[in-house]
C-alpha cells in the first residue's frame, strides 16, 4: 500500500478506516488514495516535505513550516490518519490535539507563552506589530486564568478551545 502501481484491497481499506477511527468512508478513502499517489511522485510510499509544499494551499498556509514537520515522511495509513482530524466527523478533542502539536513545536508537550506568540507572528505577519501581538496574548491568557509565565498543556488547550465551536474541516472530493 502506498505506491501508484499498487492498488488498495478492501482490507487495506478497512485497515486505514479503523487506523483513522472510521472518520472517513470506504469511498473517501479511496480518494485519499489517488490523491497520496499523486502526491507521492517516485512512489516511495510515503510524502516527502517536498511533495508537500506542491500543494498550493498548503505551500501557502502561514503555518506551513510547522505542519511540514508533523507530515513529512508520512506512509498513506498515517497520512489518513493525520487527516481524519480534518473531518466533519472529527471530535473537538481530536482536533484540538492538532493545534497543540502545531503550537508545541518543540515537542517537549508544553506551549509557552513564546511558543504561541511565534504562531501569532506566523498567522499576522506585519499586520501586527509584536508589541500588539503580545499585548493580545497577554490579554487571551489573562480571561483564561493564565499568565505570561504559564506553560499550557494539552489539558488547558482542551480547556480553553473545547467550548469554542472551532472549525477545521476538510471535505474530500469523491470521484
Amino acid at each position: 500500500m502506498g505506491n501508484a502501481s499498487s492498488m488498495l484491497t478492501q482490507y487495506d481499506i478497512e485497515e486505514v478506516q479503523e487506523h483513522s477511527n472510521y472518520l472517513f468512508s470506504q469511498q473517501e478513502i479511496a480518494s485519499l488514495y489517488q490523491r497520496f499517489c499523486q502526491l507521492d511522485r517516485n512512489a516511495k510510499g510515503f510524502i516527502s516535505a517536498d511533495e508537500f509544499l506542491s500543494v498550493p494551499e498548503f505551500a501557502m498556509n502561514p503555518l506551513s513550516q510547522r505542519l511540514l514537520k508533523m507530515v513529512d515522511g508520512l506512509n498513506f495509513k498515517d497520512f489518513v490518519a493525520f487527516l481524519s482530524a480534518f473531518s466533519t466527523k472529527a471530535r473537538i478533542h481530536h482536533k484540538i490535539e492538532v493545534i497543540f502539536k502545531v503550537y508545541d513545536s518543540d515537542g517537549n508537550g508544553r506551549v509557552s507563552f513564546n511558543d504561541i506568540l511565534e504562531v501569532l507572528r506566523d498567522l499576522s505577519g506585519s499586520f501586527m506589530s509584536d508589541e500588539q501581538r503580545e499585548k493580545v496574548l497577554i490579554q487571551v491568557l489573562q480571561e483564561a486564568g493564565y499568565t505570561r509565565e504559564s506553560h499550557l498543556m494539552l489539558d488547558d488547550f482542551i480547556k480553553v478551545f473545547g467550548s469554542s465551536g472551532l472549525k477545521m474541516e476538510v471535505e474530500v472530493p469523491i470521484d
